[in-house]
């Protein structure tokens, strides 16, 4: 079959006309307030704006401002919002089998699962559903340490993993810093970033040999025999996109082998098409024992996560319980959304565009930003998955904040943050940098529209460099 446009079968992406409806959107906005707690945020200090609506990959108000949105939800709308193939997956399920325990065969989850690992790389052929990311990273831990009786996980700085209990204290980042106990059973590494490295490396090759050196070391101090696991973001996401260089996975892979170590990537979010693969492992050829995933397996549309599963961590489990589960394991709503979504990216070759587009719309074109703003530092990435490292000056490197900046220490990213909405750009921010990740299906001239606006936002970051 030959692919469609991207855009052949969705509703109407560049055409959605906003109507505004201020009334209805300050109800929204005071029901909100009144009763709603957000995630990661000083309740008193925000202020949520009220969606009226979302197509393709715009979103706008009810004061009728439309959005194009660089951020894909929170990096999850893949085949964008609102594709009409999987609305009307959803609402036949609905009709047909709304939910049922997950110790049943039901067509849906099957279905879900076969594809799935008709993607997954080598043997990873069984599925283990979750209800996202999360906790299908905490499951993959348990599978480890299981299967190899060791208690110790390794985890790198600059990474994220999710917010539950073990996967926060996994994470690398300073959301961690709260419900760290420092008894979870983690030890953290550095993993490779040439521009920022940990090893005073001046090249890739020595970036990589360094890094895999400093990673054997750790191993080594913390006693092979109890590490259970190393997990990895295969593209690390929410902390900056650092594609690994190349070797690097396989030189982790290796040295799992070496120790007996379960090799975990977390591909959440940067699995199915963000990378402009099906999942980022197809970057560099390597098989792991097991691979977590969540957001874009239906982008979104209904909560759902999983584990993919090797076969001799399967085989564990043959004879021998897995003490875990979950109440909506597989839920029929989510797997069909899955369904359709993985359907829906092989026959408009939403893979192939993310792949495309990145090479010869993103890349040149934030490159081309890099060029004319002194406050671009670097870019990175890859597909539909980038990264601008804001900085206050290219010679030093000095971040444009500081890390973990907040209040008037963040006031240059979030003047940054304010031209990009005000030139009609929903634009990703975090600590320094701004994130290009819009849907994998996105047109070349949506992207276009995009680099247009953040050209205009970075002339304001540009005003905080030195």
């Amino acid at each position: 079959m030959t692919p469609q446009s991207p855009q052949s079968s969705q509703s109407s992406q560049s055409s959605a006309s906003p109507r505004p409806n201020p009334e209805a959107g300050a109800a929204v906005k005071a029901a909100d307030r009144a009763h709603v707690f957000h995630s990661w945020s000083a309740q008193d200090l925000i202020d949520p704006p009220a969606v009226a609506g979302a197509d393709g990959s715009y979103f706008w108000d009810y004061d009728g401002r439309r959005y194009l949105d660089f951020t894909s939800g929170l990096v999850f709308t893949n085949i964008g919002y609102q594709h009409p193939k999987v609305v009307a997956a959803i609402q036949e399920q609905a009709a047909t089998m709304t939910t049922f325990a997950p110790a049943f065969a039901v067509e849906a989850r099957s279905e879900a699962a076969r594809l799935i690992a008709e993607r997954t790389p080598g043997d990873l052929d069984k599925i283990f559903f979750t209800n996202g990311g999360a906790d299908a990273v905490e499951h993959a831990v348990r599978m480890a340490r299981l299967h190899t009786g060791r208690p110790k996980v390794l985890t790198a700085y600059r990474s994220y993993h999710g917010g539950t209990q073990q996967a926060v204290n996994m994470t690398g980042d300073p959301r961690r810093w709260a419900s760290d106990s420092g008894s979870a059973g983690v030890v953290r590494f550095w993993a490779p970033f040439l521009y920022r490295s940990r090893f005073y490396a001046e090249t890739e090759e020595q970036e990589c040999a360094r890094a895999l050196e400093h990673l054997e070391t750790t191993i080594a101090f913390e006693g092979p025999s109890t590490v259970a696991a190393i997990v990895l973001e295969t593209v690390p996401g929410t902390a900056g996109i650092m594609v690994p260089p190349p070797g690097y996975l396989a030189g982790v892979r290796e040295l799992c082998d070496k120790y007996g170590i379960v090799f975990v990537l977390d591909e959440v979010m940067a699995g199915f098409g963000r990378t402009g693969e099906w999942f980022a492992a197809g970057l560099s050829g390597v098989v792991p024992d097991l691979m977590t995933f969540a957001k874009g397996v239906n982008s979104g549309y209904v909560p759902l996560g999983g584990v993919a599963i090797s076969g001799a961590i399967a085989e564990t489990f043959g004879k021998r319980p897995y003490p875990g589960g979950l109440t909506y394991s597989g839920h029929p709503l989510a797997c069909a959304a899955a369904v359709a979504t993985i359907n829906v990216m092989a026959e408009e070759g939403v893979v192939e565009n993310a792949a495309r587009l990145g090479a010869e719309v993103v890349e040149p074109g934030l490159r081309a930003l890099a060029e004319r703003h002194p406050s671009v530092g670097e870019v990175r990435g890859v597909g539909m998955f980038w990264a601008l490292e804001l900085v206050k000056d290219r010679e030093t490197r000095e971040p444009l904040v500081p890390y973990n900046a907040a209040g008037e220490a963040n006031a240059p990213m979030a003047a940054f943050a304010a031209a990009a909405k005000a030139h009609g750009l929903w634009p990703f921010v975090n600590m320094n940098r701004t994130h290009v990740v819009p849907p994998c299906n996105v047109t070349e001239a949506e992207l276009k529209e995009g680099l247009t606006a953040l050209d205009a936002a970075l002339s304001v970051a540009d005003e905080h460099t030195v």
